[in-house]
């Protein structure tokens, strides 16, 4: 068992997480899925990831007068996996998209463009003009963004709900490139700057079909606390907005996701029934059922359930410390690799046969396969020893991990299985979520099909 999990505060839920992993991890193994021609794979607890927007569900409906209008819109960027987005989808779950690509994304999974919305701080008139026509929401980022929409809504009322983000800027969190809500944010009219919140409230003024405002001030790093705040300054500026035209214009407040999530144990904290509790405290007025609510939540939806496994190839040790050489790396948990102080991942330790590890702790390193030093997913870490030909886990990586690959070394991106416990043999079924990446898709998309273009430049003589 890593150092770093404490089986005393693990929840019941937890509990339940764990054992389907090492079920899926040892049947994983049995079936050839992980092993020596197939090194690294991706695990997706189907179960896991129902639960978490049941769970998401239930908060929200626990503390909004009856008959509010919700929306759950999975930010995409977070797992941004087809299946993943059905799934959620097939749980009443929307999609928060943010690119051309994770529209696409959405709408290949079926997500209707009713429960899709748009936010990006760089929306072309082209993605603009998609989202218009398709009817999806979409929150302007910035006033030039506004006189884009005014120009292709000229002719015509929009059809998509359209709201205006603001930045709340009541400042960041422990990771400073993930805090949107500081004084200098790129996202949103910052609230305080002079003569901003003068000109949202103005916006509204002159455009009736302005309906909406959006804030997303959380992120990991953030306390509930600060996201709390974050909101209820945009609802003060709802509540202001109204006012100031004398009709009930905003309709709908976007609050965002960001809700942070726990790397150190089993333990879900904190959860969305917490996060829901403590918003109706601050900002009651926001649930007496006068507003719709949207929210964009990602990480903390998808992290508990994924996990990325990995051979050890070699074991060996260097200036005395235990060294594992997996093929899990930069390529899989590029965050991790690079600011591992701000994004610590647990490691489980299971044997060749995909059995979780007993055994006296020992303090190791945990590398990836990638040509330079840093490429380590754990370092100095406390485990039972890992040797050659056994798998270590890297949990709570199902965000922002297996499904963002890094192509660092031309590493093929590993295949993602998804699975749900007591059916098949072994009492464990997976389903291919996305294949492993090929030798010839690698080529292909390093210009293979080009091999000649900046040899024989036409109207270059040599």
């Amino acid at each position: 068992m890593d150092g770093m999990d404490g089986m005393g505060d693990m929840h019941e839920d937890g509990v339940r997480r764990a054992a389907r992993r090492d079920e899926a991890v040892r049947a994983a193994v049995e079936r050839g899925l992980l092993g020596p021609g197939a090194p690294v794979v991706g695990l997706l607890d189907a179960t896991g990831i129902r639960e978490s927007a049941a769970a998401l569900r239930e908060a929200f409906a626990a503390v909004t007068a009856p008959g509010t209008p919700v929306l759950h819109a999975f930010a995409v960027k977070a797992c941004p996996l087809v299946p993943v987005v059905r799934l959620l989808r097939d749980e009443g779950i929307g999609a928060e998209v943010a690119s051309p690509g994770e529209l696409a994304l959405a709408r290949a999974a079926g997500v209707p463009a009713e429960h899709t919305v748009l936010d990006s701080p760089a929306k072309t008139v082209e993605e603009l003009r998609e989202a218009l026509a398709l009817g999806v929401a979409v929150n302007v980022d910035n006033p030039q963004e506004l006189e884009r929409v005014d120009g292709l809504t000229r002719s015509a009322r929009p059809s998509s709900p359209l709201g205006v983000r603001v930045n709340p800027q009541v400042g960041g969190g422990s990771i400073e490139a993930l805090s949107t809500a500081t004084a200098t944010s790129k996202f949103g009219v910052a609230l305080r700057d002079e003569g901003a919140r003068e000109w949202v409230v103005r916006a509204f003024a002159d455009r009736p079909w302005l309906t909406r405002l959006h804030v997303h001030s959380g992120s990991q790093g953030i306390p509930p606390a600060r996201m709390a705040e974050g909101v209820a300054v945009v609802h003060a500026l709802a509540e202001e907005i109204n006012a100031r035209v004398g009709r009930r214009q905003v309709d709908t407040v976007d609050i965002g996701g960001g809700l942070p999530v726990n790397f150190a144990s089993e333990a879900t904290a904190p959860t969305y029934a917490e996060y829901a509790r403590a918003l109706r405290e601050a900002v009651p007025g926001l649930f007496d059922g006068r507003y719709g609510l949207v929210t964009e939540f990602g990480r903390s939806l998808l992290a508990e359930q994924g996990t990325v496994v990995a051979r050890v190839e070699y074991a060996k040790s260097a200036g005395g410390r235990r060294v594992a050489v997996t093929h899990a790396g930069v390529q899989v948990a590029t965050r991790t690799v690079y600011a591992p102080e701000a994004w610590p991942l647990r490691i489980a330790a299971y044997d060749r046969a995909g059995r979780r590890k007993e055994g006296a702790p020992v303090v190791q390193d945990v590398a990836g396969p990638a040509c330079f030093a840093g490429d380590l997913l754990a370092t100095g870490r406390s485990l039972p020893l890992l040797e050659q030909g056994d798998y270590a886990a890297a949990l709570d990586t199902g965000a922002y991990c297996f499904a963002h690959h890094y192509a660092y070394n031309s590493l093929a991106r590993p295949a993602v299985y998804g699975f749900v416990p007591g059916r098949g043999p072994g009492g464990v079924t997976f389903a291919v979520v996305r294949p492993a990446q090929t030798a010839g898709e690698i080529v292909a998309e390093a210009g293979g099909a080009y091999a000649e273009a900046l040899t024989v430049v036409p109207g270059h003589e040599g």
